[in-house]
């Protein structure tokens, strides 16, 4: 036991590398803050794109979603970030993980909200039609609402795994969670930063992720 807390639990180490640590989660968040709205954003525009468009374009939008949710972060990141500057095109590590991020995550938000508003009875349309609403404006205040409460659990869901991915970041050495935690590890000679960083994303994702339980057991009560 005393082994185990001397390699992976010790303080002496933490108190030395916390203030890296501190800057490397201020960094994650930095990144979360950026793509997960953009990322959201435009899968809901990915989304009504669908909803307003007629097959021949719903098709298209359809293999664009596969397309962006077939390719990992990972990869996206790695070719965007090392394959842009070979066209002369210069990008910084923040800017390539935001980019990446938002790409892949755009194709599983525009699914979830795609399927949201294609499940929404068409007798709403018609009759906000009715009500004199245009297609836009029955869209934004009568079928979006109900297809966002549907979909709730898996929009929080995906924005769950978007803060996960943050690590990718530290493919391209930007100092977030992660990358801090590997260079603290390599200046104290101990293991003990990346335990924290394992610490740290379970204290915040963990109410995260009940409160994404919680959505789920609703909308299965819902559908019941």
């Amino acid at each position: 036991m005393d082994l185990f807390l001397a390699n992976f639990a010790n303080w002496d180490s933490l108190v030395t590398v916390w203030p890296l640590l501190m800057q490397g989660l201020g960094v994650t968040l930095q990144i979360v803050a950026v793509c997960l709205p953009l990322a959201a954003a435009s899968g809901l525009l990915v989304g009504i794109a669908y909803s307003l468009s007629g097959p021949g374009l719903r098709r298209a939008i359809v293999v664009m979603i596969d397309l962006l949710r077939s390719f990992p972060a990972l990869v996206l990141l790695v070719l965007i970030y090392y394959s842009l500057p070979a066209l002369q095109i210069r990008i910084s590590g923040f800017g390539a993980v935001v980019l990446a991020l938002v790409i892949n995550n755009t194709g599983y938000f525009g699914e979830i909200f795609r399927a949201g508003l294609v499940s929404i009875d068409k007798g709403q349309s018609e009759a906000a039609y009715a009500l004199g609403f245009g297609r836009i404006r029955s869209m934004i205040w009568i079928i979006l609402p109900q297809a966002a409460r549907r979909v709730a659990a898996p929009l929080a869901s995906n924005a769950l795994e978007l803060v996960k991915m943050t690590s990718i970041a530290s493919i391209v050495a930007m100092p977030e969670l992660l990358r801090s935690a590997r260079v603290a590890q390599e200046l104290t000679y101990n293991p003990t930063p990346l335990t924290a960083v394992a610490v740290i994303f379970f204290v915040l994702l963990w109410p995260f992720s009940r409160w994404v339980s919680v959505l789920e057991r609703r909308a299965i009560i819902a559908r019941g």
